[in-house]
């Protein structure tokens, strides 16, 4: 039987797991050994912290969001409060090296690392977009998680909060140089990506699917992807210096001008037709792409004709 486990505290995962009482109440550094024969297969997880989890010598199925991921030697995973993941199939190497990072949103919540946390997308990223690391990133990522376990270990004064929060943000902006490698190297397989994504929103517009649904969205698009929408996202601005909203935009811009071009449809019929649900709404994007409204924009191909 499914049973959904919450974990709220550092204190109730160090209980749930069986481990001495935390040293700092907001944050731990576990041993992924730590977590053999505690999680149960087919059991929801949901989860109240945030999580940095390096995996090393598992074996392990997880269920999270709409996907199913097998884990990778080496791979890190990040989880967001407030998220949650259903295990199966699990094997852990007791002497595996892997360890999860936990800690608190009261940790960061009046820092700047807690103003900014909205930068790291890949805490909303699907499993199966998971970092995958390589021999000297797996070290460097270590050595880290090392320092903030030293750090909450001695006995805490009025800088161990800074110094914590500065060796959790140097981590993850070390995560995000990782996973621009790993976008780079992976340079052909988002360019496939980006065909597909040209495909999907060319066939949208030739189906009665913007009469129905409306515009496209990101999350529409990341769906029929197979991507959640910040990794497309993530992707794209890599790939074309565009976010998935400001890609999808600029493609309606185009199909609305080839449509304007015919000086068979009214703009209203033109707003209609993307999916508009106000025609107002269209001349305004329009307007704040093209620098005019699509009446001036039409009025400018008759002069020149």
């Amino acid at each position: 039987m499914n049973r959904v486990n919450t974990v709220k505290s550092i204190t109730q995962l160090h209980r749930y797991l069986e481990l001495p009482s935390p040293l700092h109440p907001l944050i731990t550094v576990i041993p992924q050994s730590a977590f053999q024969g505690k999680v149960e297969s087919g059991n929801t997880y949901a989860f109240e912290l945030y999580q940095i989890s390096l995996k090393q010598g598992i074996e392990c199925t997880l269920n999270y969001g709409r996907s199913t991921y097998d884990f990778n030697d080496g791979s890190m995973v990040f989880i967001a409060p407030g998220q949650s993941a259903v295990a199966s199939d699990i094997e852990i190497d007791p002497n595996a090296a892997g360890w999860t990072i936990a800690f608190h949103p009261d940790l960061i919540s009046r820092s700047g690392l807690g103003k900014k946390m909205d930068q790291y997308t890949f805490f909303n990223y699907e499993s199966n977009e998971s970092l995958h690391l390589s021999a000297k990133e797996i070290e460097l990522a270590t050595d880290i998680a090392k320092k903030i376990e030293s750090e909450y270990s001695q006995t805490i004064d009025r800088h161990t909060q800074s110094l914590l929060q500065s060796n959790l943000e140097l981590l993850l902006n070390y995560c995000v140089r990782f996973y621009d490698r790993q976008f780079y190297v992976r340079t052909d397989i988002n360019r496939d990506y980006l065909g597909r994504l040209e495909k999907l929103l060319n066939n949208y517009y030739l189906s009665n699917k913007p009469l129905e649904k409306g515009m496209p969205t990101v999350q529409y698009c990341g769906q029929e992807l197979g991507l959640s929408p910040y990794y497309l996202s993530d992707l794209l601005k890599r790939e074309t210096g565009k976010t998935a909203l400001e890609y999808i935009h600029l493609f309606l811009i185009e199909r609305a001008k080839s449509l304007i071009v015919e000086d068979n449809l009214s703009i209203t019929q033109i707003a209609c037709d993307l999916g508009f649900e106000y025609p107002q709404y269209f001349s305004k994007l329009f307007k704040s792409k093209t620098g005019m409204s699509p009446r001036t924009f039409k009025s400018s191909l008759k002069t020149k004709h």
